[in-house]
């Protein structure tokens, strides 16, 4: 199978220079994911100058792996949120679907061909223990204004007990609606930069962003939206937990189209879509397997994931498989708002618990909107400022013990320097070199490549991805290639290389 992402392959990049002199724009944002490029083509069309600045390629991170659900049913919130406050619910769905209805808008306005579908999305289980769970969801998510329903059948090829259904959702090509987008603003004046990795943020008035090429980009607001934010001056490393996915997908025949958008949280998650290919057949993707980060194992997930999909679809030929990753926040609600207190010019968005399409949307449009002095109903909802205690201390106390935990236990895990000698082709390893924690990989050519095994965020231990060949921090999910480059943040400075021994 192939390792690379679908949409990735199915959509060629644009080419987009790096950032190599200074620059004064209105906006500078940091980060061309789905997010950013949803603020800075909202900012663009409001007729503000905006710089988009990507330390890889646009639209080519977490939104070039994802599954590409555009959908306003997020697996179980809306009776939580309920519980908490009808109004939180209301707020919640009317923006999520608003995110849906815009794409739509926006797609059907540029004539970008996206692949957007409309399908129902599935919230299902197959344990009779957790039907009424379903239901109440079911009754908390109509409540709030979503058209959904509890039901006992779907066209999934295997039985469940209950599902939640939400009619009015939708799927799409994410690359292909991302890269019109970047087409559209950068028509209309907007300049991206790729290549080009952000490294320091001073605010003031106005503020200035500085790369690791030298160049400085001077405006009067910033929006940080690098997925897991690279400046933390509201303390959300502490609210926030990465979570890695994998994703099979390979063709289907079309009479095998389970027509619909399913996700359950059993078996260790997993949701179903389809797409469509060129010539009749479709694209079946399948993602699960949650998992922390430098955990390990991989492989071992990969196998347990397409054994399922085979199992469910027998009539799926695998083609492909890759990984995605996402952070959820210890009260489930995306932060999107000012960066920390103090912030008057400088914004996040972070946080969007897997689903990062509805939620990208919504940051892009709620950004726009605070930083044109409009503030929307669902402001409060999102903004990093707030604080839930009763819904977030268990969370929070228990992450920070799972960090604390890293932090001590992998220092004492590592290896001793004679362990180089036995590591196989494509493996990797965290062992002591004289007296220091290296990560070490030995490549296909038998060459052994070294690097500090200490995150350059905040001084985690790295874990080694065997599937994936990279290095992964647990704590808060920075990635590093064997080489020791960043691959994804938060991390802006790469591994310190190490002379390796054997």
């Amino acid at each position: 199978m192939s390792t690379s992402s679908y949409w990735m392959e199915s959509a060629p990049p644009r080419e987009h220079p790096p950032l190599t002199e200074d620059l004064t724009v209105d906006v500078a944002v940091i980060g061309g994911g789905i997010a950013g490029l949803s603020a800075a083509w909202e900012l663009t069309r409001a007729g503000r100058t905006v710089a988009v600045l990507e330390a890889d390629r646009p639209a080519a991170g977490v939104t070039g792996h994802t599954s590409a659900k555009l959908s306003a049913q997020h697996t179980l919130i809306y009776a939580e949120l309920a519980g908490r406050d009808p109004e939180t619910a209301r707020r919640y769905a009317r923006s999520q679907q608003e995110a849906v209805e815009h794409v739509a808008r926006t797609a059907a306005e540029l004539g970008v061909d996206c692949e957007l579908e409309r399908r129902p999305a599935y919230t299902y289980v197959r344990s009779p223990g957790q039907v009424e769970q379903i239901r109440a969801e079911a009754r908390a998510a109509a409540e709030a204004g979503l058209a959904a329903s509890f039901v006992t059948g779907t066209p999934l090829p295997f039985p469940v007990a209950a599902a939640v259904r939400v009619d009015g959702q939708a799927q799409f090509h994410p690359r292909k609606y991302l890269l019109g987008l970047a087409d559209a603003m950068a028509a209309r004046g907007c300049r991206i930069f790729e290549r080009t990795r952000v490294t320091g943020l001073h605010e003031g008035r106005p503020c200035r962003v500085s790369t690791e090429g030298g160049a400085t980009v001077t405006a009067a607001d910033v929006v940080v939206a690098t997925h897991y934010p690279i400046f933390d001056r509201s303390l959300l490393f502490a609210r926030m937990e990465p979570t890695r996915e994998l994703v099979v997908a390979g063709t289907l025949p079309p009479g095998d189209d389970p027509a619909g958008m399913y996700i359950t949280s059993e078996e260790n998650t997993r949701s179903v879509r389809t797409a469509p290919l060129p010539g009749g057949d479709l694209l079946l993707v399948v993602t699960g397997e949650s998992f922390k980060p430098g955990s390990g194992r991989v492989e071992d997930r990969f196998d347990r994931l397409a054994a399922w999909t085979e199992e469910h679809f027998p009539r799926v030929r695998l083609t492909h498989r890759w990984a995605a990753q996402d952070n959820h926040t210890t009260d489930r609600l995306p932060f999107a708002g000012p960066l920390h207190p103090g912030a008057r010019h400088a914004w996040v968005a972070t946080g969007f618990g897997g689903w990062g399409m509805s939620n990208g949307v919504m940051a892009g449009l709620l950004l726009s909107a605070l930083i044109g002095g409009q503030e929307p109903e669902w402001a409060g909802l999102y903004d990093p400022r707030r604080l839930h205690p009763l819904q977030e201390a268990g969370p929070m106390a228990k992450m920070q013990a799972s960090v604390a935990r890293h932090f001590v236990a992998d220092r004492l895990a590592a290896g001793d320097g004679s362990e180089v000698a036995g590591l196989g082709p494509g493996q990797g390893k965290v062992v002591k070199l004289d007296g220091r924690r290296c990560a070490v990989y030995r490549d296909e050519q038998g060459q052994v490549h070294a690097v500090s095994a200490v995150c350059t965020h905040l001084g985690c231990v790295v874990g080694f991805n065997e599937a994936e060949r990279t290095w992964e921090c647990p704590c808060h999910g920075s990635r590093f290639g064997v080489d020791g480059r960043v691959l994804q943040g938060p991390a802006v400075e790469p591994l310190e290389p190490v002379q390796p021994e054997g």
